[in-house]
C-alpha cells in the first residue's frame, strides 16, 4: 500500500494532516518533510488524522516525536487524532497516546477536503 500525506487548513487555525496507507522507514520521510515545510511556512499547531493510516512502525512513531519536539521548539503543538486497529495499539504501548492528547473520536472535519 502507497503512503500519502495531504494537509488543509483548520477552523479556528492551524492544519490537518491526513495520513493514509503504511508510515514506516520508507514513507515516514515523507511526512517529516510535510511538517518541516509547513514550520517552515510558520504553522505551530498540527493535528495529525490517523483515520487512513493502516500500520506505523518504530520510525512512524519517531516521525512523531519529531514532530511534535519542532512544533514545540516554536511554541506550538502537534496532536494525533483517529487512530484505529494497530496503529491505536501502538500509540496506547508506546504511551504516545498521552504525551499527543490522543483523542480517537475528534476527526477534524477539515481534513476531508485534501490539499
Amino acid at each position: 500500500m502507497t503512503f500519502a500525506v495531504t494537509h488543509s487548513p483548520r477552523d479556528g487555525g492551524g492544519v490537518c494532516l491526513r495520513l493514509v496507507g503504511e508510515l514506516d522507514v520508507s514513507t515516514a520521510g515523507e511526512l517529516n518533510e510535510a511538517i518541516d515545510r509547513l514550520a517552515a511556512e510558520g504553522e505551530r499547531h498540527l493535528l495529525l488524522d490517523l483515520t487512513e493510516l493502516t500500520f506505523c512502525d518504530s520510525t512512524g512513531i519517531a516521525a512523531f516525536v519529531r514532530g511534535d519536539n519542532r512544533a514545540s521548539a516554536d511554541d506550538g503543538w502537534l496532536r494525533v487524532t483517529g487512530a484505529t486497529g494497530r496503529v491505536d495499539r501502538v500509540l496506547q504501548v508506546t504511551g504516545l497516546a498521552d504525551v499527543l492528547r490522543y483523542r480517537p473520536d475528534t476527526v477534524d472535519p477539515a481534513s476531508r477536503s485534501g490539499r
